[in-house]
């Protein structure tokens, strides 16, 4: 593993947070680009198809998962280049999810929050949103692409623990 885990769980009124982010030296429309742009998603994530805006459903490829699956994805929320929420419903249940850009300066922060019902699942969520951000970083910067093997199971531990942290005993 060549990056130690950056997620943080948070309680919230009707489940947790899971909070992840990298920081990129560029400004907020590149990086919004990056999250937003077909062509430039299938270089880290996946391609998608159809018409994006609020309360519309496009079509995502997820180019990184066994067999390229396609999912049907609704645009929640999108206030450029600052927000873009997504959600989602697949065999794992469903997928709330938000990215919420910031610059200060020349660099833009990014956080990708997943609102979680239960954490059941956090420590395989966690690893694969770590693998997916630097894959992010990688597209960016043009370096290696990283290894699933390197964030699952080494990051998993990490991951399982944070409910304990989080919920106050």
């Amino acid at each position: 593993m060549s990056n130690p885990p950056t997620g943080r769980l948070f309680p919230i009124a009707d489940g947790h947070d899971l909070v992840l982010s990298r920081t990129f030296r560029a400004p907020i429309e590149d990086v919004w680009a990056s999250v937003t742009e077909s062509d430039r998603t299938a270089r880290w994530f996946g391609a998608w198809e159809g018409d994006a805006a609020p309360g519309r459903t496009i079509k995502l490829q997820m180019a990184y998962e066994d067999q390229s699956p396609w999912f049907d994805v609704r645009i929640d929320a999108c206030d450029p280049p600052r927000r873009l929420a997504v959600s989602m419903t697949d065999e794992s249940g469903n997928w709330r999810i938000e990215l919420r850009l910031s610059q200060t300066d020349d660099h833009t922060e990014l956080q990708l929050v997943h609102h979680l019902d239960n954490t059941d699942q956090v420590g395989e969520m966690g690893p694969g949103w770590e693998y997916y951000l630097d894959m992010l970083v990688a597209a960016r910067d043009g370096s290696p692409t990283p290894s699933f093997d390197d964030y699952y199971p080494a990051m998993k531990p990490y991951y399982d623990s944070l409910p304990t942290e989080a919920d106050p005993a």
